[in-house]
Protein backbone atom coordinates (compact mmCIF):
# COMPACT_ATOMS: atom_id res chain seq x y z
CA UNK A 1 0.00 0.00 0.00
CA UNK A 2 1.18 3.23 -1.21
CA UNK A 3 1.54 6.11 1.49
CA UNK A 4 -0.20 9.56 0.63
CA UNK A 5 2.03 12.33 -0.75
CA UNK A 6 2.57 15.68 1.74
CA UNK A 7 -0.20 16.73 -1.00
CA UNK A 8 -2.56 14.07 -0.58
CA UNK A 9 -2.91 13.92 3.11
CA UNK A 10 -6.55 13.24 4.01
CA UNK A 11 -8.44 15.92 6.34
CA UNK A 12 -8.07 13.23 9.57
CA UNK A 13 -4.32 14.02 9.51
CA UNK A 14 -4.44 17.16 11.57
CA UNK A 15 -6.51 15.43 14.33
CA UNK A 16 -4.54 12.70 14.33
CA UNK A 17 -1.26 14.59 14.91
CA UNK A 18 -2.93 16.75 17.49
CA UNK A 19 -4.13 13.44 19.53
CA UNK A 20 -0.15 12.66 19.19
CA UNK A 21 0.97 15.76 20.51
CA UNK A 22 -1.21 15.26 23.19
CA UNK A 23 0.63 12.25 24.50
CA UNK A 24 3.99 13.33 23.57
CA UNK A 25 3.13 16.66 26.15
CA UNK A 26 2.37 13.77 28.63
CA UNK A 27 5.53 12.16 28.17
CA UNK A 28 7.76 15.46 27.95
CA UNK A 29 6.12 16.65 30.97
CA UNK A 30 5.83 13.08 32.90
CA UNK A 31 2.97 14.54 35.05
CA UNK A 32 -0.20 15.24 35.23
CA UNK A 33 -1.91 18.60 33.40
CA UNK A 34 -4.19 20.38 33.27
CA UNK A 35 -6.51 21.24 30.61
CA UNK A 36 -5.09 24.87 29.98
CA UNK A 37 -1.59 23.26 30.58
CA UNK A 38 -2.05 20.34 28.48
CA UNK A 39 -3.53 22.92 25.32
CA UNK A 40 -0.17 24.63 25.47
CA UNK A 41 1.87 22.01 26.05
CA UNK A 42 0.91 20.22 23.02
CA UNK A 43 0.17 23.69 21.33
CA UNK A 44 -3.56 23.54 20.33
CA UNK A 45 -6.02 25.38 20.47
CA UNK A 46 -8.11 24.67 23.98
CA UNK A 47 -10.97 23.87 23.35
CA UNK A 48 -9.90 21.68 20.45
CA UNK A 49 -7.60 19.83 23.41
CA UNK A 50 -10.67 19.30 25.43
CA UNK A 51 -12.46 17.97 22.38
CA UNK A 52 -9.62 15.35 22.17
CA UNK A 53 -9.38 14.81 26.02
CA UNK A 54 -13.12 13.90 26.18
CA UNK A 55 -13.26 11.23 23.96
CA UNK A 56 -9.69 10.19 25.21
CA UNK A 57 -11.50 10.35 28.34
CA UNK A 58 -14.55 8.30 27.43
CA UNK A 59 -12.47 5.74 26.00
CA UNK A 60 -10.30 4.76 29.18
CA UNK A 61 -7.25 6.55 27.87
CA UNK A 62 -6.85 9.19 30.41
CA UNK A 63 -8.36 9.85 33.82
CA UNK A 64 -8.96 12.96 35.62
CA UNK A 65 -7.75 13.81 39.02
CA UNK A 66 -9.83 16.29 41.45
CA UNK A 67 -6.71 17.69 43.59
CA UNK A 68 -5.24 19.43 41.85
CA UNK A 69 -7.55 19.39 38.86
CA UNK A 70 -5.42 17.43 36.03
CA UNK A 71 -5.74 14.44 33.39
CA UNK A 72 -3.24 11.84 33.21
CA UNK A 73 -2.73 8.97 30.58
CA UNK A 74 -4.02 5.42 32.26
CA UNK A 75 -1.85 2.13 31.08
CA UNK A 76 -4.34 1.79 28.25
CA UNK A 77 -2.27 2.81 25.56
CA UNK A 78 0.57 0.89 26.90
CA UNK A 79 -0.96 -2.12 26.57
CA UNK A 80 -2.97 -1.45 23.29
CA UNK A 81 0.71 -0.84 22.15
CA UNK A 82 2.20 -4.10 23.84
CA UNK A 83 -0.35 -6.13 22.36
CA UNK A 84 0.29 -5.20 19.03
CA UNK A 85 3.71 -5.38 19.19
CA UNK A 86 3.58 -8.89 20.37
CA UNK A 87 2.22 -9.74 17.19
CA UNK A 88 4.92 -8.09 15.20
CA UNK A 89 5.82 -10.45 12.16
CA UNK A 90 9.54 -9.41 12.38
CA UNK A 91 10.39 -7.71 15.57
CA UNK A 92 9.97 -10.29 17.73
CA UNK A 93 12.17 -12.81 16.17
CA UNK A 94 14.60 -10.24 15.49
CA UNK A 95 14.98 -8.39 19.22
CA UNK A 96 17.01 -11.08 20.47
CA UNK A 97 19.98 -11.33 17.41
CA UNK A 98 19.63 -7.30 18.01
CA UNK A 99 20.80 -7.31 21.66
CA UNK A 100 23.21 -10.52 20.48
CA UNK A 101 24.76 -7.70 18.10
CA UNK A 102 24.89 -4.65 20.72
CA UNK A 103 26.25 -6.85 23.46
CA UNK A 104 29.51 -7.91 21.20
CA UNK A 105 30.01 -4.82 19.34
CA UNK A 106 29.27 -2.56 22.57
CA UNK A 107 27.69 0.42 19.98
CA UNK A 108 24.01 1.09 19.70
CA UNK A 109 22.20 -1.20 17.25
CA UNK A 110 19.27 -0.13 14.90
CA UNK A 111 16.96 -1.64 12.44
CA UNK A 112 15.20 0.77 10.00
CA UNK A 113 13.17 0.44 7.22
CA UNK A 114 12.16 2.62 3.78
CA UNK A 115 8.75 5.15 4.44
CA UNK A 116 8.27 7.05 1.50
CA UNK A 117 11.83 8.84 1.00
CA UNK A 118 12.77 8.54 4.63
CA UNK A 119 13.88 5.94 7.07
CA UNK A 120 11.88 4.80 9.94
CA UNK A 121 13.63 3.40 13.23
CA UNK A 122 11.83 0.00 13.63
CA UNK A 123 13.62 -0.59 17.00
CA UNK A 124 16.85 1.06 18.60
CA UNK A 125 18.73 -1.60 21.07
CA UNK A 126 21.22 1.38 22.51
CA UNK A 127 24.41 1.01 23.78
CA UNK A 128 25.26 0.33 27.35
CA UNK A 129 28.28 2.47 27.53
CA UNK A 130 27.64 6.08 29.07
CA UNK A 131 28.91 7.76 25.88
CA UNK A 132 26.92 5.96 23.09
CA UNK A 133 24.88 6.96 19.75
CA UNK A 134 21.11 7.64 21.12
CA UNK A 135 18.15 7.40 19.49
CA UNK A 136 14.06 6.29 19.63
CA UNK A 137 12.06 3.86 18.17
CA UNK A 138 9.69 5.71 15.48
CA UNK A 139 12.24 8.61 14.50
CA UNK A 140 12.64 9.66 10.64
CA UNK A 141 15.91 10.09 9.19
CA UNK A 142 16.88 11.29 5.62
CA UNK A 143 18.01 8.57 3.54
CA UNK A 144 20.69 10.14 1.81
CA UNK A 145 22.61 10.86 4.86
CA UNK A 146 22.04 8.03 7.73
CA UNK A 147 24.14 4.57 7.44
CA UNK A 148 20.78 2.83 7.41
CA UNK A 149 19.15 5.28 4.48
CA UNK A 150 22.54 4.06 2.17
CA UNK A 151 21.89 0.59 2.79
CA UNK A 152 18.44 0.71 2.00
CA UNK A 153 19.61 3.12 -1.41
CA UNK A 154 22.20 0.41 -2.37
CA UNK A 155 19.64 -2.29 -1.83
CA UNK A 156 18.73 -0.13 -5.27
CA UNK A 157 19.65 -1.20 -8.95
CA UNK A 158 21.69 0.67 -10.30
CA UNK A 159 19.59 2.61 -12.86
CA UNK A 160 16.96 3.55 -9.92
CA UNK A 161 19.46 4.74 -7.48
CA UNK A 162 21.24 7.40 -9.38
CA UNK A 163 17.70 9.12 -10.84
CA UNK A 164 16.11 8.39 -7.36
CA UNK A 165 19.54 10.80 -6.38
CA UNK A 166 19.06 12.98 -9.57
CA UNK A 167 15.21 13.67 -8.40
CA UNK A 168 15.44 14.31 -4.38
CA UNK A 169 17.12 17.24 -3.13
CA UNK A 170 20.17 16.20 -0.63
CA UNK A 171 20.77 18.84 1.96
CA UNK A 172 23.35 18.89 4.07
CA UNK A 173 22.68 17.77 7.11
CA UNK A 174 26.07 18.34 8.62
CA UNK A 175 29.15 19.63 7.21
CA UNK A 176 30.43 16.03 6.05
CA UNK A 177 27.12 15.25 4.23
CA UNK A 178 27.67 14.12 0.34
CA UNK A 179 25.31 16.13 -1.32
CA UNK A 180 26.59 15.61 -4.61
CA UNK A 181 24.21 13.19 -6.37
CA UNK A 182 27.53 11.79 -8.39
CA UNK A 183 29.70 11.57 -5.58
CA UNK A 184 26.95 9.78 -3.32
CA UNK A 185 25.90 7.52 -6.10
CA UNK A 186 29.69 6.07 -6.28
CA UNK A 187 30.15 6.17 -2.57
CA UNK A 188 27.38 3.64 -2.10
CA UNK A 189 27.80 1.35 -4.90
CA UNK A 190 31.69 1.85 -3.79
CA UNK A 191 29.88 0.30 -0.41
CA UNK A 192 27.88 -2.42 -1.84
CA UNK A 193 30.75 -3.94 -3.23
CA UNK A 194 32.74 -4.53 0.12
CA UNK A 195 28.76 -5.45 1.56
CA UNK A 196 28.59 -3.00 3.97
CA UNK A 197 27.80 0.78 4.14
CA UNK A 198 29.19 3.62 6.33
CA UNK A 199 28.36 6.95 7.18
CA UNK A 200 31.29 9.32 9.10
CA UNK A 201 29.47 12.14 10.87
CA UNK A 202 26.96 12.61 7.95
CA UNK A 203 23.84 12.16 9.54
CA UNK A 204 24.90 13.45 13.28
CA UNK A 205 28.28 15.17 13.65
CA UNK A 206 31.25 12.97 15.43
CA UNK A 207 29.07 9.40 15.07
CA UNK A 208 30.23 7.12 12.61
CA UNK A 209 27.77 4.37 11.61
CA UNK A 210 28.06 0.72 9.27
CA UNK A 211 25.12 -0.71 8.06
CA UNK A 212 24.01 -3.56 5.82
CA UNK A 213 20.81 -4.42 3.70
CA UNK A 214 18.88 -7.84 4.26
CA UNK A 215 15.78 -8.87 2.90
CA UNK A 216 13.07 -10.96 4.79
CA UNK A 217 9.63 -11.86 2.92
CA UNK A 218 10.27 -9.38 0.01
CA UNK A 219 10.84 -6.85 2.49
CA UNK A 220 14.28 -4.91 2.72
CA UNK A 221 15.63 -3.66 6.11
CA UNK A 222 18.37 -2.61 7.03
CA UNK A 223 20.49 -2.77 10.34
CA UNK A 224 23.27 0.14 11.13
CA UNK A 225 25.89 -0.39 14.43
CA UNK A 226 26.62 3.37 15.76
CA UNK A 227 28.53 5.05 18.02
CA UNK A 228 31.12 7.94 18.54
CA UNK A 229 33.81 8.59 15.92
CA UNK A 230 36.62 7.67 18.58
CA UNK A 231 35.41 4.54 19.18
CA UNK A 232 33.72 3.51 16.08
CA UNK A 233 37.05 4.53 13.78
CA UNK A 234 38.86 1.93 15.54
CA UNK A 235 36.36 -0.79 15.63
CA UNK A 236 34.42 -0.29 12.33
CA UNK A 237 35.98 -3.39 10.41
CA UNK A 238 34.78 -5.25 13.47
CA UNK A 239 31.70 -4.06 13.54
CA UNK A 240 31.37 -4.52 10.12
CA UNK A 241 31.93 -8.29 10.38
CA UNK A 242 29.52 -8.99 12.84
CA UNK A 243 26.83 -7.07 10.94
CA UNK A 244 27.49 -8.82 7.77
CA UNK A 245 27.01 -12.06 9.87
CA UNK A 246 23.74 -10.59 11.41
CA UNK A 247 22.04 -9.90 8.17
CA UNK A 248 23.13 -12.92 6.77
CA UNK A 249 21.80 -15.19 9.80
CA UNK A 250 18.55 -13.35 9.79
CA UNK A 251 17.79 -12.83 6.46
CA UNK A 252 18.56 -17.42 6.30
CA UNK A 253 16.37 -17.90 9.73
CA UNK A 254 13.37 -15.52 9.09
CA UNK A 255 12.09 -16.38 5.62
CA UNK A 256 9.44 -18.51 5.91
Amino acid sequence: MSLPTPAQKPATVVGIERLLDIFEAFQLSQRPLSLTDLAEAANIPKSTCHAIVATLSSRGYLYSLSRPRALYPTKRMYDVALDILKKDPFLERATPLLERLRDTSRETVILGKRQGDSVVYLQVIESLQSIRYSAKTGDIKPMHSSSIGKALLGSLKETELRHWLAEKPLPAITSSTITDPEKLADDILQSRQLGYFQTRGENVSDVWAVSAFLKVDKETFAIAIAGPKHRMEASLPECAHLLVATCSFLSHTLCR
